[in-house]
């Protein structure tokens, strides 16, 4: 976790980041201690988890919160103790403060009950409803930011899995980076008022630039 750069986290100790990163890496089992060489790391090992889950999980299967902290736990199972284990510690972007920790495991249980149950697996009838699913899938579940770290990337691995349930493409997030993370974070905000149509604009570009890339 980079300091002041992805999120703020409130009342940990010092020891909760890696000897010797002046505060830039989270203390770690590699004992790595540059944020460069960690994100490499950590892109590796999304890179080797999303593979394997493309193969687990078929068109016909439902998520669970389960699965959710199962994908975690495969990625960054290997570089820290806490991975996939629900969040103990406060989080916030800047002055937008995600769920309090005391609320995640509850918040999990209704994510499954009234989105994963709902929107899982994502097989409706026509490309609009697929859109309102990823959306709305997303922006609950960054919402709520179940871990202390990576929560993104495995929202955007969920949302990859659905949509190859929908029979689309790997989808390319591009839109969702660089000089456009304003404006998915506006998305993200627009979802504590049950506002999904920022993030459904967005979903709908993503998936028609990752039909075209995938065309012959």
């Amino acid at each position: 976790m980079k300091k002041g750069s992805r999120y703020d986290v409130s009342g940990l100790a010092e020891a909760q980041f890696e000897p010797g990163s002046n505060e830039q890496v989270l203390r770690n089992r590699r004992g790595i201690q540059t944020a460069a060489e960690m994100d490499v790391l950590e892109a590796r090992a999304l890179q080797r988890v999303m593979s394997e889950a493309v193969r687990q999980f078929g068109e016909t299967h439902r998520f669970t919160a389960a699965d959710i902290c199962g994908l975690h736990k495969a990625w960054l199972g290997e570089i820290y103790d806490w991975a996939g284990n629900y969040r103990q510690v406060n989080i916030s972007k800047g002055d937008f403060p995600f769920a309090a920790a005391a609320q995640v495991p509850v918040l999990m249980a209704q994510f499954e009950r009234d989105v994963l149950a709902r929107y899982t697996p994502c097989v409706f009838a026509d490309r609009a409803a697929v859109v309102a699913a990823l959306a709305v899938t997303h922006v609950e579940l960054v919402l709520v930011h179940p871990f202390r770290e990576g929560n993104g990337r495995v929202a955007r691995m969920l949302s990859l899995l659905m949509a190859l349930q929908a029979r689309l493409p790997l989808l390319n997030f591009a839109a969702m980076a660089g000089d456009r993370r304003e404006a998915y974070f506006a998305a993200v905000r627009a979802g504590l008022e049950r506002n999904y149509q920022p993030m459904e604009q967005l979903f709908a570009g993503i998936i028609e630039q990752s039909l075209a890339a995938s065309a012959p």
